[in-house]
């Protein structure tokens, strides 16, 4: 039997939510952002149904449900502006802060030297492939996979984190754009959340077997160094659905899985996404 301290805590939580609801239907024209958020973070707000929505100069999707979502990279400053006009012209404006990261620095040594410093033909081709892949992710639909509470793909250590300064082989390289996490070549993974499949490739330089899938309003993830692709563009997958086997592919010194995320061609930390 529940003691008396908690059925009042009880009672007092469904008290309040009972006025939050109350809140929301007085209030219709109501517009709910985070007050601040971290960088890397994938932001969801709220607005009233048939807003118009604009952040950082591009017009954001509004589910029918009235929910918004944008990325803020690893970069990013603060406030965060997003404008919103109402269905009946009304307007308002929602700041968010953004609360900076150390971005400590990682040494990567043993990486094969030509996918370090590429000799020009390869170079060509890296940026033929990483172009292939900035397209796959400029899908902008309707679906709302994205609001999905996110699951793993697969379990292991945390052995990369993203944002983290890359040293490959002593020479510096680009920030690390998503989240690795170590475990047996052939491992399953399965998709974190529903989506559709926009790009499988078994073979490309850098990051080998590459699959993307898009979940919506610009929201996609990535998924590297994949030893095996078990889906094709244009497939729906579900979540928990297995996609493929981890591996050790393109630009790898052993077997993980690099899970990216991305809100168009800004990237996100996948972990922010499974702690939100």
């Amino acid at each position: 039997m529940r003691s008396r301290p908690a059925l009042l805590r009880g009672f007092a939580m469904a008290l309040l939510a009972s006025l939050a609801c109350a809140a929301a239907a007085a209030d219709p024209g109501r517009v709910v952002f985070p007050a601040s958020v971290q960088q890397g973070a994938m932001v969801i707000g709220k607005v009233p149904p048939g807003s118009e929505v604009e952040y950082a100069g591009r017009r954001l999707r509004v589910t029918p449900y009235g929910s918004v979502v944008f990325g803020l990279g690893r970069d990013a400053g603060e406030p965060a502006v997003v404008s919103v006009r109402r269905p009946d012209g009304t307007t308002a404006t929602a700041s968010i802060a953004v609360t900076p990261r150390d971005w400590p620095v990682e040494r990567v040594s043993g990486v094969p030297p030509r996918t370090v410093e590429p000799p020009p033909e390869v170079a060509e081709r890296i940026a033929r492939e990483a172009a292939r892949v900035r397209e796959a992710r400029q899908l902008d639909d309707a679906r709302a996979d994205f609001a999905q509470a996110f699951m793993w793909p697969v379990q292991g250590r945390i052995s990369g984190r993203f944002g983290n300064q890359r040293i490959y082989n002593g020479k510096p390289g680009s920030p690390h754009s998503g989240m690795d996490i170590a475990a047996p070549n052939g491992t399953p993974v399965m998709a974190p959340a529903a989506g559709v499949v926009t790009l499988a490739d078994d073979d490309l330089y850098l990051t080998g077997g590459t699959l993307l899938i898009d979940h919506g309003h610009g929201i996609s993830s990535n998924f590297l160094h994949l030893a095996r692709i078990d889906v094709k563009p244009g497939d729906r997958v579900e979540q928990g659905q297995v996609i493929g086997a981890v591996g050790a592919t393109g630009r790898a010194t052993g077997p993980h899985l690099h899970w990216g995320m991305n809100w168009f061609e800004v990237r996100i930390d996948p972990l922010l996404v499974l702690e939100r």
